[in-house]
C-alpha cells in the first residue's frame, strides 16, 4: 500500500467516530473512566472478550510471550484510540497500562459497520506495524516509529513516548542496546532533541522522513 493511501485511510478511520445504533443487542457503555496503575494488565489471554476499551489518557502496550520465552509487543494505543477487538471468543494478547491509564469501556457494537470499523482500525495499525519492522536497518525502524508517534498524536514537532526503550525494541525486533544507540545517532545528527528521557522533539521532520523513505 502506497504511503499516500495508507495516510488518507489512517485519517479517514482515526477521524469517524463509532456510532452505537438502536439493534436487538444492546450496547453497555461505560461511562465512567476506570484507573489503572502503569503496569497494571487490563487482560490476557485467554479471558472472554467483547468488551472494548477507549483510551482517554495514558497509555496501552499489547504483547505476547513466544515459545521460547521474548516478548513480542504487538502495538501500542493512546489517547483517543480504542483497542480490544478481538475474532475470537477470548482475548490473545495481554493488555497493560503502561502508565497511569483512564479506560472507557463498551460492550460489542450491534451493528456489522461498526464491528467493519474497528477491524479495519485494527487492520490498520498491523500494517503500520509491519511496515516498520519490515525496514531493513534499525535506523529506518526508529525514524518511522517516531514519525508515526508524531502523526497519532497530532503531528506537533513534540510529543511524549510514554513507552520504554525496551517497550520500543521488543515493538521493533531489536535489542534494547540498538535503540538506546539509534536515539543518540539521531540526536548527535541533530534530527531530533530529546528534552526529558520521554519527551521527544523532532528538529528536521523531512530528514527523519527521508532515512524511511
Amino acid at each position: 500500500m502506497n504511503a499516500p493511501v495508507a495516510n488518507a485511510q489512517a485519517k479517514m478511520l482515526n477521524a469517524t467516530p463509532i456510532a452505537f445504533p438502536c439493534s436487538s443487542a444492546p450496547v453497555t457503555r461505560v461511562t465512567q473512566v476506570q484507573t489503572y496503575a502503569g503496569g497494571k494488565e487490563i487482560y490476557t489471554p485467554g479471558e472472554k472478550s467483547g468488551t472494548f476499551y477507549e483510551v482517554e489518557f495514558g497509555a496501552v502496550r499489547l504483547h505476547r510471550l513466544l515459545s521460547d520465552g521474548r516478548r513480542q509487543v504487538i502495538g501500542f494505543y493512546l489517547a483517543g484510540e480504542t483497542f480490544g477487538f478481538e475474532a475470537d471468543r477470548t482475548h490473545a494478547f495481554f493488555a497493560e497500562a503502561i502508565v497511569p491509564t483512564g479506560l472507557r469501556s463498551f460492550s460489542q457494537p450491534g451493528s456489522g459497520d461498526d464491528i467493519l470499523k474497528l477491524a479495519l482500525r485494527g487492520m490498520l495499525r498491523a500494517q503500520e506495524h509491519l511496515a516498520v519492522i519490515g525496514r531493513q536497518t534499525a535506523v529506518e525502524r526508529i525514524a518511522g516509529f517516531l514519525l508515526d508517534m508524531a502523526n497519532r498524536q497530532g503531528n506537533l514537532d513534540h510529543f511524549d513516548l510514554p513507552m520504554s526503550r525496551l517497550d520500543i525494541a521488543d515493538y521493533l525486533g531489536l535489542t534494547i542496546e540498538t535503540v538506546s544507540r539509534v536515539f543518540a545517532k539521531l540526536r548527535a545528527s541533530n534530527l531530533i532533541k530529546l528534552q526529558s528521557v520521554r519527551c521527544v522533539q523532532i528538529q528536521d521532520f523531512k530528514a527523519l522522513a527521508s532515512l524511511c523513505a
